[in-house]
């Protein structure tokens, strides 16, 4: 592996409105990467616990990236303007949401290459569903990846942990 992709902070990734975001912004901060939808039996528990956690947390470093994704079953059918807009006017979603993404698959976006070579699965690299969680630490390595049934507010502890609070 070269030293370019060691961390998740060398990598762009697009906003909901197309712009390149590099996400070295991010470094210092403490990461939970999410693949989102908006009509998944998943997305109110998630969203809501996710608004939580960003508002405990966001000025302890803590950032959430969301990516929307349309993989499963079409549960983001909208534009990634759309689902950015769902996210922050249904659930106060403050922290960002990206353009819409392939998390699987020959058009995986880098940002979920990246995520899934450095952190396997129960299926392996693949992403099983929406809301699968990684867990980022503030030098850009992958600690943890979470399955969709594991809520937001279950993982409070590891994310205490990597902010260096427990």
């Amino acid at each position: 592996m070269n030293s370019w992709s060691r961390n998740l902070f060398s990598w762009l990734a697009q906003d909901a409105k197309g712009r390149d975001v590099n996400l070295s912004t991010y470094k210092g901060k403490v990461l939970l990467v999410v693949n989102v939808a908006s009509k998944c039996g998943f997305t109110n528990s998630n969203y809501t616990q996710l608004t939580e956690l960003y508002s405990k947390y966001k000025d302890r470093g803590l950032e959430i990236l969301a990516f929307p994704c349309n993989q499963f079953l079409k549960q983001e059918p909208g534009s990634s303007q759309e689902a950015e807009e769902f996210a922050c006017t249904r659930y106060k979603a403050e922290y960002p949401i990206f353009g819409k993404v392939r998390v699987n698959g020959p058009d995986t976006a880098p940002v979920y290459k990246f995520l899934k070579a450095n952190k396997t699965g129960f299926l392996g690299s693949r992403i099983k569903w929406n809301f699968t969680k990684f867990l980022v630490d503030k030098e850009g390595h992958v600690l943890a990846r979470y399955g969709p049934t594991t809520s937001p507010l279950s993982i409070e502890n590891d994310i205490k942990t990597a902010l260096g609070e427990a």
